[in-house]
């Protein structure tokens, strides 16, 4: 296959505002050894995009200065060593950053084939939220079948992930979210809406657990929702924290109810994770979960898709706080 020497790109020029990211032209990247080369089709948008973009992430020696944590595509090269897949596969990947681009070079070992009945825009919007998911969720938090869950923020894209998951492998899930409709949008997926602008969302789950609480709660607030997150879990449950919208710092903590139930106050960064961790998590969404998508079930949820050129359209959708699933650009 015969190859550009250049593509488009979204860069981040400052950092700031949505309207910061802008198109240019660059060299298509190359395929290292160990990994390939993705004509990318669709590109998923996430959280830590927006973070990058405004500065806020925290960005280690080597990573991409371009955003985009997640691609779907097709392989059109292949590094030294790449055996698994041919050049013309159709995969979807978790990138280490570049996804916003005409062409991106990732491990192999992290990407998946794309099940045969999902376009580019469900596959784009699989790896991050999945492999977040399931590294936090039922990795770190080690939900199982018959336990109960508490997930915020349950309207985003990790939080329609979650759920769906949830319902699929037998947890109750209870989720909470700030309006009427993403309450109904929750309710739809089989878990228990609770709007924190109405209801103290610990105060639901001791009436609704009776005071026995949850075994597992995925956070994205941190700061704000920390003593009611230790209040609404049950003894040994575990509190996954995945972001800090509601602070990083966090006073007037209540160590006595942490020792209390034995609880487990963790957390983590899937960008930061080693290559080898990212290849184990891929493994085992093969096993486990790449079945229940390839028979149409856990399919992301999209809200609404966008030209890669309207990228910053885009980000300020996901910062106005009003989609209920994934935001994805089409890269064609």
């Amino acid at each position: 296959m015969t190859l550009p020497q250049e593509m488009t790109l979204i860069e981040i020029t400052v950092p700031g505002a949505p309207e910061v990211l802008q198109p240019r032209r660059a060299d298509v990247p190359v395929a290292g050894p160990g990994e390939i080369l993705i004509r990318v089709h669709a590109a998923g948008v996430n959280r830590p995009d927006a973070l990058q973009r405004a500065g806020k992430y925290p960005m280690k020696p080597g990573m991409s200065p371009i955003p985009g944590l997640e691609v779907a595509g097709e392989v059109v090269a292949l590094g030294d060593g790449v055996n698994e897949y041919v050049v013309g596969d159709k995969v979807c990947a978790l990138t280490n950053g570049g996804g916003y681009a005409q062409f991106c070079s990732v491990p192999a070992s992290q990407a998946l084939p794309i099940p045969e009945d999902m376009d580019w825009i469900q596959a784009a919007a699989v790896p991050e939220t999945f492999f977040t998911v399931w590294a936090n969720l039922f990795g770190l938090g080690g939900a199982h079948k018959g336990q109960r869950v508490l997930i915020h923020g349950g309207t985003s894209g990790i939080g329609t992930t979650a759920l769906m998951l949830c319902r699929e492998f037998g947890i109750q899930a209870f989720a909470t979210a700030g309006s009427a409709d993403k309450c109904a949008a929750i309710a739809k997926l089989g878990a228990e809406p609770i709007n924190y602008r109405e209801q103290d969302f610990a105060e639901v789950i001791a009436r609704r657990t009776g005071d026995k609480g949850v075994n597992v709660i995925l956070d994205i607030m941190g700061a704000s929702y920390l003593n009611n997150n230790i209040k609404s879990l049950a003894m040994d449950g575990h509190l996954v924290m995945l972001g800090f919208l509601g602070g990083g710092k966090a006073n007037d903590v209540d160590l006595l109810s942490i020792l209390g139930k034995r609880a487990v106050i963790t957390g983590s960064l899937l960008r930061a994770r080693t290559k080898e961790e990212k290849a184990a998590i891929a493994e085992q969404l093969r096993e486990y979960v790449w079945p229940v998508l390839a028979a149409g079930r856990c399919l992301p949820i999209i809200d609404k898709v966008y030209e890669y050129t309207d990228a910053a359209q885009a980000h300020a959708r996901m910062e106005g706080g009003d989609h209920i699933g994934k935001i994805v650009l089409r890269v064609e």
